[in-house]
């Protein structure tokens, strides 16, 4: 078995790291457990593109007893935890190509040793392994059953390809599920995005003010996240629907150069380019803290910070110093701009993406039953999967709801009964 991890002596670190997160995701244990005995997935190879995490380690073993062929790299340069990919390759027996802080070279190699093992299905987390088997492999693409994506960036790369009629295979937004984007994007991004900007910095949030530059469900949840360590927060956003349910909310809305003179905390959280530029850094207070926390490292324009600077150094894991040309001001970039959450933390809590790997895995079982017949387009995550996950969600946490009464089911079907 071909693989590429740091250190393989590691991985019983590893595996009970692992152990750990897997008590935090009950429903993908249950899901594991039917996995084992029916076998949904036998036959198929699976190539995933994923955060190299504990909780990921837990979804690989999952795919596994559902006897897939899985291969697995990295969906980002920072976001490989060492131990767990280790523990992935010795106690899994998977092939893993990840390695934290690798090179954009080494990161894009990896991502092409997975397409060598010509997967029947992707699993993304950013969409690259759809994006190189489109501009790269497409004869590949034949031999495709479809695909599933991760991240609000990866949806919206697949649309794209999707509007100009280029998608070669369907795909599953597992994204866009009432279960994921809920619960993960909202509060998982929003409690692993302050631990990582705390671990980073050691700094204290109350009191300061906060910046959050998109209010999506990601950047709902680091709103309140930052208020609720006693941070004054703004917001800022293009969208005139969320900037008024920011305001709704208790926030303050400007945009980003008139929040840039006011800010101690920067967070990203839109999934487009450049939201943090030039005109914001000239306008920045001496000490601005900048950090993203969005899929790609384009969210903070670090080629204009670039020439803004005269000065750059490390001063803290994860902490680069700008000394701005402009009388000498620092602003410090955190985690090179990458998702500060995984690269300088350990990423979303596991109670939350056992809900949004249980919809992955879900998700790759409909894919092999019915993505034969399906179109080549993004298509949403059947709800009746993600009302049974949100169902064995509760029953996990000891949570019971009411049914409706046949009275009830009859009113709700009809149009006669009224006033």
């Amino acid at each position: 078995m071909k693989f590429d991890v740091k250190d393989l002596s590691q991985a019983n670190q590893g595996k009970l790291r692992i152990e750990w997160a897997g008590r935090s995701m009950p429903v993908l244990e249950l899901i594991k457990a039917r996995f084992m005995r029916e076998k949904p997935l036998k036959g198929i190879r699976l190539g995933a593109c994923l955060h190299v995490t504990t909780e990921t380690a837990n979804l690989i073993d999952t795919l596994k007893a559902g006897g897939a062929e899985v291969a697995l790299c990295a969906s980002n340069p920072l976001s490989t935890q060492d131990d767990v990919a280790a523990s992935i390759v010795k106690h899994l027996k998977v092939p893993v190509f990840a390695v934290k802080g690798e090179s954009t070279s080494v990161y894009h190699r990896h991502v092409k040793a997975v397409l060598d093992k010509k997967p029947h299905i992707t699993m993304d987390d950013g969409a690259d392994l759809v994006s190189d088997l489109h501009t790269r492999r497409q004869g590949q693409a034949k031999s495709m059953v479809g695909g599933t994506e991760e991240t609000t960036t990866g949806v919206i790369r697949l649309r794209s390809l999707a509007e100009q009629g280029n998608l070669l295979f369907p795909v599953i937004a597992v994204n866009d599920a009432d279960t994921k984007h809920f619960f993960d994007n909202r509060y998982g991004t929003g409690q692993s995005t302050i631990d990582g900007i705390v671990r980073a910095t050691n700094l204290l949030l109350a009191g300061s003010t906060v910046v959050v530059c998109g209010y999506g469900q990601c950047g709902r949840g680091v709103a309140m996240r930052a208020r609720g360590m006693g941070a004054q927060v703004i917001v800022t956003e293009v969208d005139p629907l969320r900037a008024l349910e920011a305001v709704m909310d208790g926030y303050q809305v400007m945009t980003i150069v008139e929040a840039a003179a006011v800010g101690d905390f920067f967070v990203t959280v839109t999934g487009n380019a450049a939201v943090i530029d030039a005109a914001a850094f000239r306008r920045m207070k001496d000490g601005a803290i900048v950090a993203n926390s969005g899929h790609f490292d384009i969210e903070i324009n670090l080629k204009n910070l670039k020439k803004l600077t005269r000065k750059v150094r490390a001063v803290r894991p994860f902490v680069t110093e700008h000394t701005l040309k402009q009388k000498g001001k620092k602003i410090f970039v955190l985690g090179e701009g990458r998702l500060i959450n995984l690269a300088a933390a350990e990423g979303h809590p596991s109670m939350v993406m056992d809900m949004s790997f249980a919809n992955q895995a879900l998700s790759a079982e409909f894919m092999v039953k019915q993505g034969k017949k399906l179109e080549r387009q993004v298509y949403p995550v059947p709800q009746k999967i993600d009302r049974e996950i949100a169902r064995l969600k509760l029953k996990s946490m000891g949570v019971k709801i009411d049914s409706l009464t046949p009275e009830q089911k009859k009113y709700l079907s009809s149009w006669e009964i009224g006033t």
